[in-house]
């Protein structure tokens, strides 16, 4: 998991400027991702659980229909995906003679570029563009 878009899906749970004191301090906890490692970064997500687990579970009922949900879902589902995503964000970390890069920038330009070439051809069924992605790709080893 690249820790750009890691950092994206927390921010789109939790805004560019959160309001509750947690999600303050989960987003705080997720902009060291960049400068930290796996041990660490997992010490801290650990911290922050127990800190807020009982604020996390917190539950409201709906009158209506007597049924409950957990008052802070958004919160709850950034830190899910953290923890969900913690074995794949230092995958760079654990193999330094590879020479993985933290994030995907490069990667995704690419994409932009075989597009671009791809869409050229207008109008070819799916197994043609497939057989000219191969082939562009095939020309860049």
């Amino acid at each position: 998991m690249c820790h750009f878009h890691q950092k994206q899906i927390i921010r789109r749970y939790l805004t560019n400027q959160p309001k509750l004191e947690a999600s303050i301090e989960l987003k705080g906890i997720t902009r060291t991702l960049i400068n930290t490692n796996e041990k660490e970064f997992t010490k801290q997500l650990n911290n922050w659980h127990s800190k807020w687990k009982d604020f996390l579970k917190e539950k409201t009922i709906n009158l209506e229909t007597n049924r409950w949900c957990y008052t802070h879902k958004r919160l709850r589902s950034a830190y899910r995906s953290l923890k969900t995503n913690l074995p794949y964000l230092f995958t760079y970390q654990k193999y330094p003679k590879l020479n993985i890069p933290n994030t995907t920038n490069s990667l995704d330009g690419y994409f932009n570029i075989l597009k671009s070439l791809i869409n050229v051809h207008r109008g070819l069924n799916s197994e043609r563009r497939n057989r000219i992605a191969i082939e562009i790709l095939k020309g860049k080893e």
